[in-house]
């Protein structure tokens, strides 16, 4: 199965951009199966369902989310209409929404989850190793699901990498996300597992992570408050694309940044 995976859509210019070159990029390069990260689709933090809808007219199959998942409040009450979006799962139970969905193509499935770090992080995780156990023994016997997709929200690259080498033979792919800023050390680990620290975004690329660059200034050097809004201008869109075999296991990842 080729698995095409886009980095964090941070408000309007990530939406706008990825509406105009996804579909193309998908058909272009044959992938089977387009994730999104869409935490910050709504005006940089957040998501709705609508906005939810737009992507997946775009050509989205399937979305995780972060530590935003709920600032958008509206998102409360729409995630359990969405299956095929999965919220971190080692946050607490009282959390709507899904800890993994499973996309279907022929004799394949690939089973979806999102998990938070808990180094840095807010809110405070539970620990994402066990809750990894646990997800992925129920994708491989209940959802018999021939490969596994990991996004791993989180702020250190340590955490990350720990993640993809823990994971390593279990799972096809670990991809990190939150940082926004794109790693260049994607690689495939001895047991078959893909991996990089952080896909990127996808949202303005004169920004500081898609947010206005006055407003970091600000918060940084003055240490005043200041509202954190999404830049405008054209965008660049961030990901990765991966293959798997019929075993799960990684063939082949690369990265990649398309831009308006």
């Amino acid at each position: 199965m080729k698995v095409c995976f886009v980095g964090d859509i941070v408000g309007a210019p990530g939406k706008r951009a990825f509406s105009a070159i996804m579909p193309r990029f998908k058909a272009d390069n044959g992938i089977d199966c387009l994730l999104v990260n869409a935490e910050n689709a709504t005006n940089g933090m957040g998501v709705s369902i609508n906005i939810l809808k737009d992507l997946a007219a775009a050509g989205a199959d399937g979305f995780t989310l972060g530590n935003h998942s709920f600032s958008n409040r509206d998102f409360i009450n729409q995630a359990a209409k969405v299956r095929n979006c999965a919220r971190p799962a080692n946050i607490t139970p009282s959390w709507p929404g899904y800890d993994y969905f499973v996309f279907e193509k022929g004799n394949e499935r690939l089973g979806v989850f999102n998990l938070l770090g808990q180094v840095f992080m807010s809110p405070s995780a539970d620990s994402p190793y066990q809750k990894a156990d646990e997800i992925i023994e129920k994708l491989k016997i209940q959802e018999r699901c021939t490969s596994i997709f990991l996004d791993f929200h989180a702020e250190t690259t340590s955490e990350k990498i720990v993640m993809g080498r823990y994971l390593d033979g279990r799972v096809s792919c670990v991809a990190g996300t939150h940082t926004h800023v794109q790693t260049a050390d994607e690689k495939i680990f001895p047991g078959g597992t893909g991996f990089i620290s952080d896909v990127g975004m996808t949202g303005a690329e004169d920004s500081v992570l898609g947010m206005k660059a006055e407003t970091s200034i600000t918060r940084l050097v003055t240490k005043m408050p200041a509202r954190y809004e999404p830049a405008s201008g054209p965008a660049i869109i961030c990901g990765i694309v991966f293959n798997t075999d019929a075993s799960g296991r990684c063939l082949e990842i690369r990265r990649f940044c398309e831009y308006e």
